[in-house]
C-alpha cells in the first residue's frame, strides 16, 4: 500500500521533470521574429543586391551565335559538354568552359586574350560581343559562371557544396537547399566565411531576427562557406549518462523526501 501510494506522484513528477528538461523555447527556433507586434512591413531593398563579378580561377560558359552557325562553331569548343554538365550527379561541374587565368584573362579562338576579371557577367558579355564583331556577322554571346559554389556545413540536414546556376542566392535559400537546420543548430549564430580582397571575413547572422534582411551576408557571394554550429542540446542528447543523470538525482531526492515525511 505504501509503495502504490508514493509511486503515482513520484512517476508524475519524474515525467514532468523530463518534459521540462527537454523543452525548447519557441524564440530559439522561430525565424524572422519582429522586435514588436507592430513591425509587419519592411522594405524589400534593405540589403544591397549582390552582383557577381568575374574573378581569377572562375570557369566561364560562353555560348556564341551569329547569322552564320558554321562560323560560330569554332567559338563554342565546349558546346558538346554542356548537356553532360547539366545531367551530372556531381554538384561540382567539370572544367568544360573558359578558365580565367591568374592575370584575369580568357583566350578565345581568333580573338586572343580578353581581360574579364572584375567585370560583371553582363559587362563581360558586351565586351566579348564587341570583340567577336570582327569575325562574325551580328554576333551574340551569353556567359555564365560555372563554378559559382556555396558550401553549407554543420547542423543542417544535407551539408554539401551547391552550384548556383543564376549567380544569386540568399542565406535562407542556401539553408533551404541544405534541408534547413536540424533542431540542434544554433539559429542565432550562423557563421558566414567569405574571402574579400585576399582576406577572410567571419560574419555572424541571427536567423531569429528580421535584421537578417539588412545584413551584408543576406546575399551570398561565390565560394561563401556557411557553418551552422551545434547547440549544447546535441552534446547532452548524445551522452545518455548526462541526459538521465538530472532525472535520476531528482528521483532519488524525491524518494528521500517522501521517506522522511512518511516516518
Amino acid at each position: 500500500m505504501f509503495k502504490h501510494f508514493y509511486l503515482k506522484p513520484l512517476s508524475f513528477i519524474l515525467i514532468f521533470t523530463f518534459v521540462c528538461s527537454s523543452c525548447v523555447s519557441r524564440k530559439d527556433v522561430s525565424y524572422f521574429q519582429a522586435e514588436s507586434e507592430n513591425t509587419e512591413l519592411q522594405s524589400a531593398e534593405t540589403a544591397p543586391v549582390y552582383v557577381a563579378n568575374i574573378k581569377r580561377g572562375d570557369i566561364l560558359q560562353i555560348i556564341v551565335s551569329s547569322l552564320s552557325p558554321e562560323a560560330s562553331v569554332m567559338f563554342n569548343p565546349y558546346a558538346a559538354m554542356i548537356g553532360k554538365s547539366e545531367n551530372s550527379s556531381n554538384s561540382l561541374p567539370p572544367a568544360n568552359g573558359y578558365l580565367v587565368d591568374e592575370d584575369g584573362n580568357i583566350t578565345l579562338p581568333l580573338v586572343g586574350k580578353i581581360q574579364l576579371a572584375g567585370l560583371s557577367t553582363g559587362k563581360a558579355t558586351v565586351l566579348i560581343t564587341q570583340k567577336l564583331d570582327k569575325f562574325l556577322q551580328q554576333p551574340t554571346a551569353s556567359l555564365r559562371i560555372l563554378n559559382y559554389n556555396i558550401s553549407v556545413m554543420g547542423e543542417v540536414n544535407r551539408p554539401s557544396v551547391y552550384t548556383i546556376p543564376n549567380e544569386r542566392i540568399t542565406l535562407p535559400e542556401a539553408l533551404s537547399l541544405a534541408g534547413d537546420l536540424t533542431i540542434f543548430g544554433k539559429r542565432k549564430n550562423i557563421m558566414v566565411i567569405r574571402e574579400v580582397n585576399g582576406k577572410r571575413e567571419f560574419g555572424r547572422v541571427d536567423l531569429t531576427k528580421r535584421d537578417l534582411f539588412s545584413s551584408p551576408y543576406y546575399y551570398l557571394h561565390s565560394n561563401d562557406v556557411i557553418y551552422v554550429e551545434a547547440n549544447t542540446g546535441k552534446f547532452t542528447a548524445s551522452d545518455k549518462t548526462t541526459q538521465l543523470l538530472p532525472i535520476v538525482i531528482s528521483g532519488l531526492s524525491l524518494i528521500g523526501i517522501f521517506l522522511t515525511f512518511s516516518r
